[in-house]
């Protein structure tokens, strides 16, 4: 090596990286810098054919100190000043470096998951005097019982049962399907079990649609017997009305319980045996789907035909046509005929 200086004469030395009134223009021409310094270094030293191991180790360390932490942070340069490195060993360098710090990084993860878990598993088991100690809080303002649900949503982990007599107006659906779909992402597993009549709410059919789409089972009943939520088996949230002989109020309790989570659900899988799927969370079939035949049929329900008069224009039996409208029903996820005439037209299956 010549040992002259090795930046370019008349050009000042920069400062600290990241330091100094220019700021990011600072660092970036530091950085710069400390590239064309290592280039010129390495034509240097593969120009004269023989490495003067002496000379390279004044010259490096003769480099500002900006330069030298920005090619030792690289791996182009040794920790001591000494010697330089070539782009291949430092790029294997840095990435044995890298996968140190991510291993490092999964086992802290996993050590605070497994601990988290070892917690969680003693909050529902804590009992005194021999009995289990029931925890119960008790919100009429319903904004704060959502905010509270939000917080018990993020430490459920494996299972959501829900009860609906009634839903919400639009906007708080809005929001409660942000959260339930977070909460799905996670893969938790979830049902919720409907009473008929709150289908008609607003902005239902399409709550309902986007939690079948992420995976949660909807059934829907005549009547439920209660509003209310069974979070992993331990916590519940039932609603309770107005009690007219003492006046009580009108409130949500939130009830953390092994055992009556235990009770309400028992009562949650009865209702589910015997209510029916959620129609929406069916397949939207298109034309390519149904028949010529099937077709027809679906443009005389959809204007009210009676199945004699199907019957006769197909020219088939009426026991054959009942056939074919169990069939057409099913394809659709409709309750009754007349509401696969209402949803074919909807899904522009009849003219």
């Amino acid at each position: 090596m010549s040992g002259e200086e090795p930046r370019t004469s008349g050009r000042p030395g920069p400062g600290p990286l990241g330091v100094g009134g220019a700021g990011e223009s600072c660092t970036a021409r530091a950085a710069a810098e400390a590239r064309e310094v290592y280039v010129s270094l390495v034509r240097r030293i593969t120009a004269s054919g023989v490495r003067d191991t002496a000379q390279e180790v004044r010259e490096l360390g003769s480099l500002p100190a900006a330069l030298s932490r920005w090619l030792t942070e690289r791996h182009l340069l040794d920790q001591r000043h000494t010697r330089l490195s070539s782009p291949e060993r430092a790029l294997r360098e840095l990435l044995l470096e890298h996968e140190r710090e991510v291993r490092t990084a999964g086992e802290t993860l996993l050590r605070s998951a497994l601990a988290i878990d070892d917690v969680l598993g003693l909050l529902p088991t804590t009992r005194l005097g021999g009995r289990e100690s029931v925890q119960v809080e008790f919100f009429e303002d319903r904004e704060e019982l959502r905010r509270r649900l939000e917080e018990l949503d993020a430490l459920s982990r494996v299972e959501l049962l829900a009860m609906r007599t009634t839903f919400p107006e639009p906007a708080v659906l809005r929001a409660s399907l942000a959260n339930d779909l977070r909460w799905t992402a996670q893969g938790s597993a979830g049902r919720m079990l409907v009473a008929a009549q709150a289908l008609r709410g607003h902005g239902v059919g399409h709550f309902l649609d986007a939690l079948s789409e992420a995976g949660i089972a909807v059934r829907v009943a005549p009547t439920v017997p209660l509003y209310m939520n069974i979070l992993d088996r331990a916590v519940t949230v039932v609603a309770i009305g107005r009690d007219d002989d003492d006046g009580g109020p009108a409130g949500d309790l939130v009830l953390h319980s092994l055992e009556l989570a235990r009770c309400f659900r028992q009562v949650f899988e009865h209702c589910w045996l015997a209510a029916r799927p959620y129609p929406g969370c069916r397949r939207a079939h298109g034309a390519a789907d149904f028949s010529p035949q099937e077709r027809e049929v679906l443009a005389l329900l959809a204007v009210g035909a009676k199945d004699e008069a199907i019957a006769r224009r197909l020219g088939c039996s009426e026991r054959t046509l009942r056939r074919l409208l169990t069939q057409i029903t099913e394809k659709l996820g409709a309750p009754s005929r007349f509401a696969a005439g209402v949803r074919a037209a909807r899904l522009g299956l009849v003219d």
